[in-house]
């Protein structure tokens, strides 16, 4: 449709997913029961109804490389050549900043639209007939461009305190506009008390986190109930060369859903049911749902052995887990993390990730094997300045030409030949030869033999993670 526009929001760390989520490998870059990451089925699914070129997506400067390595996916789909646009937030700062930004953006790079309307979306949900969305996103076209803020709810019967509800109504002035729609009378997001929660047992909506609007409303209501937010975006200029705002703007953003910074306030909350089978996908619960299960209820993932086991999730990436007598308890493994939970204790999780914080470990921020474009490569030891990998490079692959400013590294060849660009030499190793490369020396790792490549990496520093990373060139349209 001319003149649709859509956010994808992408920034958010799914702690409720850990120990599979982590800081630097959010839940919306895996794939769940489909090929397509839960990022990338929210791009297709929105490109049914926005051109897909009109598609931008919000997300934090540390998942910048992975989101434009699944654009780049999708971007050969559609056979488009140009990279679709990615905003960067210097620093987590929630829905309600990411929406200001990137309705700014829309704002200021598509002005010939007096009125773009704007579709805003989570990356982290399922919707099973995209038909059936398309229909339903369309008839709120028009009542975004009468001045509403569009909610698409859904029916439930379960109330609890992760999502938020909405109490609905009929009223002329909105039937006329779209008959299927009504009004939001009450807001309620994330109810935490026993008095909340006793109060929306009436029929009451889930509130899916899927609005339109156009800028000029949403603008609107910023100024009069986020006007710490208004102030700081309205006189931004958001350009393609950079697409972000700078650090000392964006910390200043208060750290707040849009949820709460306009819709529980605003009295310009329309609402369209969204009547096709949906899931948030927020919780190890959700994914239980999701997945196949046999005829105890248990759902098996990985390397699993069970022996009277009922209702229960037993998911392995890496080790054997022998299970014996479970009974709604979920056990989730990864290389360095083990989490074992009673089904109906699962909110607890997000307690043990704020609690690993205060602990020495990297369990909250990323995983021992971390997948690239190129290949993988996995963690072996780290300490005080020092961090040492196995690297895999798949045949006829190389790593981005790229630099770092805090860290030195040492590559030992173990298997394979190795092509390395070091400042204007190459060179080539084979097993058992090394190298070194020098703090802000511009190097590349490739592999152009047609058989896999083994290395060790050390390296030394005072910041030894994935951020001082500086791209220069990159096949997989991450620079």
């Amino acid at each position: 449709m001319s003149g649709l526009y859509s956010i994808i929001l992408a920034g958010g760390q799914g702690s409720r997913l850990w120990p599979l989520s982590r800081e630097m490998s959010p839940k919306q870059m895996f794939k769940i029961n489909n090929e397509f990451s839960l990022f990338q089925q929210t791009f297709l699914k929105l490109a049914g109804i926005v051109d897909d070129k009109n598609i931008i997506t919000t997300t934090n400067v540390k998942y910048v490389s992975d989101v434009k390595e699944q654009l780049n996916v999708l971007k050969e789909k559609f056979s488009r050549k140009r990279p679709y646009q990615v905003l960067s937030e210097p620093i987590s700062r929630n829905t309600a900043p990411a929406i200001a930004l990137g309705t700014k953006y829309i704002s200021d790079k598509y002005s010939q639209f007096s009125q773009p309307v704007i579709i805003a979306a989570p990356s982290d949900q399922i919707i099973y007939n995209r038909e059936d969305f398309v229909n339903i996103i369309e008839k709120g076209v028009k009542l975004a461009q009468n001045g509403y803020i569009v909610s698409f709810v859904t029916e439930t019967k379960e109330i609890n305190e992760n999502f938020g509800y909405v109490k609905l109504r009929k009223v002329p002035k909105i039937y006329e506009i779209e008959p299927s729609a009504l009004k939001v009378t009450e807001f309620t997001e994330k109810p935490s008390t026993k008095k909340q929660l006793e109060k929306l047992k009436g029929k009451f909506y889930i509130n899916s986190g899927i609005y339109m609007f156009t800028p000029q409303t949403l603008f609107s209501e910023l100024k009069k109930y986020s006007p710490e937010i208004y102030k700081i975006i309205i006189n931004k200029k958001i350009e393609d060369s950079i697409p972000s705002v700078s650090l000392s703007t964006y910390q200043n953003m208060p750290d707040i859903s849009i949820d709460y910074a306009i819709m529980e306030k605003t009295n310009k909350l329309a609402a369209i049911i969204l009547d096709t089978k949906w899931k948030d996908i927020g919780s190890w619960d959700t994914i239980y749902e999701l997945l196949n299960k046999d005829k105890s209820g248990n759902v098996t993932e990985g390397n699993v052995i069970k022996s009277e086991c009922t209702n229960s999730m037993i998911y392995s990436t890496s080790k054997l887990i022998a299970a014996m007598g479970l009974n709604d308890t979920f056990v989730v493994e990864t290389q360095d993390a083990v989490l074992v939970c009673e089904r109906n204790n699962l909110n607890g999780i997000q307690k043990i990730y704020k609690k690993l914080n205060n602990k020495n470990t990297k369990t909250k921020e990323i995983h021992k094997t971390v997948y690239r474009p190129w290949g993988y490569y996995t963690v072996l030891e780290d300490g005080d300045g020092f961090l040492t990998k196995c690297i895999t490079v798949n045949p006829e692959s190389k790593l981005s030409l790229q630099l770092h400013h805090h860290r030195s590294e040492h590559w030992v060849v173990l298997e394979g030949e190795a092509t390395i660009i070091k400042g204007e030499e190459t060179y080539k190793l084979n097993p058992g030869e090394s190298i070194n490369i020098d703090i802000e020396e511009i190097h590349s790792l490739q592999n152009l033999s047609k058989e896999q490549l083994k290395i060790i990496e050390i390296q030394q520093g005072e910041i030894l993670d994935e951020n001082d990373i500086e791209r220069l060139e990159d096949i997989y349209g991450r620079v």
